[in-house]
C-alpha cells in the first residue's frame, strides 16, 4: 500500500512577513512532502511580493519539499492578472490553477495542480483539465467522499488527487470584505484589519453557536476539518494527497500526527489550538449535517 503524502495548503490568513517567513522555516522541518505558496484570498495583502514567495520556496525546495506556488482564487482586476500570469510563468516552481484564466495561461506549457477552486464535480471535468496539463487535482471540500471516490473512478490513472484534511473549510469568496464591514471600514480603506486576525474572525449566532469564521473576502467554516480518524475512507476514495490548511498554532505537532496516522501509528493529530466541539467536522466529507459548536473559546 502506497503511503499518502501530505501537503501543506496555501496560507489562508494575512500575518506579517516576518511571521511567514519563520512559519515555513519551521515547515522546512515538519513531515511534510509538498508546500504550496502564495496569496491566493485578497489582493490587497501585500505583506510579501512574489519575489518573497519564490525566495521562500527556494530554501523549502532545499529541505526536500515539493514546492507549488498557488494561484488567486477571485481575480478581479487587470492587477490581479497580471498577478496571476506573473505566477503562471515564475518559470520555477509547479502552479496550482485556481481559476481558469490560470488553467488558459497554462495549459499546453507546463504540467500544474487543479485546485480546489475550480470545483471539479465529475470526470469529465478532471479529463478536459488533464488533457491541459493537471497532473494533480485538489477536490472541492463540499464534495464528499463518495463524490471522489466516483470522480476517481471514471477518470485515468495517472492524475493524482489531492482531499482537504485538515483545518477550516474556505466554503466561499466575495467580491466584498466581510472583515472590513466588521470593522465599519470600506473595502479600498480596510486598514489591512486582516492582520489582526491570525486565524480569521469568528462569527456567532446569537444563540452562542460557533458558526462561521470571516477571512476578508473568503468565508471559512467555524469547525475544523479532519479527515485523520477516516484515513481509510480517504484512501479509499482515492487519494493520494492529504492537505494540512495553515493555522497559526501547533501546525508542527499536528503536521507531525497525521504523518503518524498516515503510517499507522496514530489515529487523530491533537488539534491543541482549537475548540474540542470543532475537532471533528466532518459533514461535508459524510454528505450529511455536522454537529454545530457550542465553544465560545477562541484561538
Amino acid at each position: 500500500m502506497t503511503t499518502m503524502k501530505l501537503a501543506l495548503g496555501p496560507l489562508l490568513y494575512y500575518w506579517p512577513k516576518e511571521t511567514v517567513f519563520a512559519f515555513y522555516r519551521d515547515a522546512a522541518g515538519w513531515p511534510v512532502d509538498t508546500v504550496y505558496l502564495g496569496e491566493t484570498v485578497c489582493s490587497r495583502r501585500r505583506e510579501l511580493k512574489l519575489a518573497d514567495w519564490i525566495a521562500i520556496g527556494r530554501d523549502l525546495a532545499r529541505a526536500g519539499k515539493e514546492v507549488v506556488l498557488s494561484t488567486a482564487e477571485l481575480i478581479e482586476s487587470d492587477a490581479d492578472l497580471r498577478a496571476m500570469h506573473a505566477v503562471a510563468g515564475n518559470g520555477e516552481f509547479r502552479v496550482e490553477a485556481n481559476d481558469m484564466a490560470a488553467v488558459r495561461t497554462l495549459a499546453g506549457k507546463a504540467p500544474f495542480v487543479a485546485g480546489p477552486f475550480l470545483n471539479v464535480y465529475n470526470a469529465g471535468t478532471l479529463r478536459l483539465l488533464a488533457g491541459l496539463g493537471a497532473t494533480r487535482w485538489v477536490a472541492p471540500v463540499e464534495l464528499s467522499r463518495d463524490g471522489i471516490a466516483a470522480v476517481v473512478a471514471e477518470a485515468f490513472d495517472g492524475i493524482e488527487t489531492e482531499v482537504f484534511a485538515y483545518g477550516r473549510l474556505p466554503l466561499a469568496v466575495s467580491a466584498r470584505c466581510f472583515t472590513a464591514r466588521y470593522h465599519n471600514l470600506t473595502k479600498d480603506h480596510c486598514e489591512f484589519r486582516c492582520i489582526d486576525h491570525p486565524d480569521g474572525l469568528a462569527l456567532d449566532t446569537q444563540d452562542g453557536l460557533n458558526f462561521l469564521v470571516l477571512n476578508g473576502v473568503q468565508t471559512q467554516s467555524a469547525g475544523v476539518q479532519n479527515l485523520a480518524p477516516v484515513l481509510d475512507e480517504a484512501r479509499a476514495a482515492g487519494a493520494n494527497v492529504l492537505r494540512l490548511s495553515p493555522q497559526s498554532r501547533h501546525m508542527g505537532e499536528v503536521s507531525g500526527r497525521l504523518r503518524a496516522a498516515v503510517t499507522g501509528s496514530s489515529r487523530e493529530p491533537p488539534p491543541a489550538s482549537l475548540p474540542p466541539a470543532c475537532r471533528r467536522l466532518r459533514g461535508y466529507w459524510r454528505a450529511r449535517p455536522a454537529t454545530s459548536c457550542r465553544d465560545r473559546s477562541r484561538t
